[in-house]
């Protein structure tokens, strides 16, 4: 039996007109449309299409959010002074030197800044979120996992999905003598609530993170 040929619409696309011209600079970055941005993320100046996420995948990305913000609000009203914000809908710039690269992580835990700094450079992130689904898995256990440790950002969540719950969450630290990150420590259901200490204390609630598609 022989295969079906591929749509004719990917070799109309295929063309040597559609191939990005040059690489993408943070500067032209900033003045792309943002409904463009929205659906790519930057590597070394290239354009790479985002996977779009399972309802399960988004589920879990606003529920460990929603976790982060507590921690972040608990955080600063036992320090006066301090102002740490979350979010899961954001770029993050990685680097801009040889060639900007520019990731939208899951979820993530910074320092507060203003709403139109935009990428958010990664100095300002303590904590960032992959929610690893089937088609992301290689990107965020290698790829995204070296980027963001190139980048200096101290944390690295990453948390496996499985069917519609989470399955555990690995949770890395940053050694900056070798560059990389370390496991720190896996969190799993076995417990109902597990909190962790790093950076700010941080309680993680698994009966959230059952069930992540109702019906």
């Amino acid at each position: 039996m022989t295969s079906s040929p591929e749509p004719a619409s990917i070799y109309d696309w295929a063309v040597p007109g559609n191939l990005q011209p040059e690489p993408i600079t943070l500067e032209v970055w900033r003045n792309l449309p943002e409904e463009f941005c929205r659906q790519v993320e930057l590597v070394n100046g290239q354009a790479i299409r985002c996977e779009k996420p399972s309802r399960a995948h988004q589920a879990a990305a606003s529920r460990i959010t929603s976790m982060l913000d507590a921690a972040a609000g608990a955080h600063m009203e036992r320090n006066p002074g301090t102002c740490l914000d979350t979010s899961s809908d954001f770029d993050v710039l990685l680097w801009e030197i040889p060639a900007a690269t520019i990731r939208s992580p899951d979820a993530a835990l910074f320092e507060c800044a203003s709403n139109a700094v935009r990428p958010l450079p990664a100095s300002l992130v303590k904590v960032v979120v992959e929610v690893v689904s089937p088609g992301s898995r290689k990107a965020d256990k290698l790829d995204k996992m070296a980027e963001y440790a190139d980048a200096g950002i101290p944390f690295y969540w990453l948390v496996w999905l499985s069917d519609d719950h989470v399955l555990q969450i690995d949770i890395h630290v940053l050694d900056h003598t070798l560059g990389n990150y370390t496991l720190y420590r896996t969190l799993t259901p076995e417990q109902e609530t597990s909190i962790v200490d790093v950076p700010v204390r941080i309680q993680v609630d698994w009966p959230r993170l059952a069930h992540l598609v109702r019906g």
